[in-house]
């Protein structure tokens, strides 16, 4: 490469790169949350989220997130909180056991039925 390409230029130009797989980088389960995290997260304030959950989820490739909300509302009583089909960011609160009966769910038919490398699901 010619390094002259490289300095004509004031701006730096950053190439970020994702690897495609098929995978969960992340399953996380946050119980009982201080308060202000949810607000930190902009989650809606008009939801009472005492003795509530925070379950977390990253994929890739990023779509699976689509697919992750629909198994997580169709698994438990669960809040869709965040979902971001670009960055595979999945955000759901709820009970404990209900956020942490999604993530099973959604770790399982991932691993299971579409073949996924599933990380093992935390919890703080």
């Amino acid at each position: 490469m010619d390094d002259r390409l490289l300095h004509t230029s004031d701006r730096q130009r950053i190439i970020q790169e994702l690897v495609p797989g098929k995978q969960i980088t992340l399953a996380h389960i946050i119980a009982s949350p201080d308060p202000i995290l949810y607000q930190k997260l902009g989650l809606n304030p008009e939801i009472d989220y005492s003795g509530s959950a925070i379950g977390i989820v990253t994929f890739s490739p990023a779509e699976t997130a689509i697919i992750g909300a629909d198994l997580a509302t169709k698994t438990s009583n669960i809040d869709l909180s965040f979902v971001d089909r670009f960055s595979g960011t999945l955000i759901i609160t709820g009970m404990v056991a209900d956020v942490e009966m999604s993530l099973k769910a959604i770790c399982s038919y991932c691993e299971d039925r579409l073949g996924f490398s599933v990380c093992e699901i935390t919890k703080t």
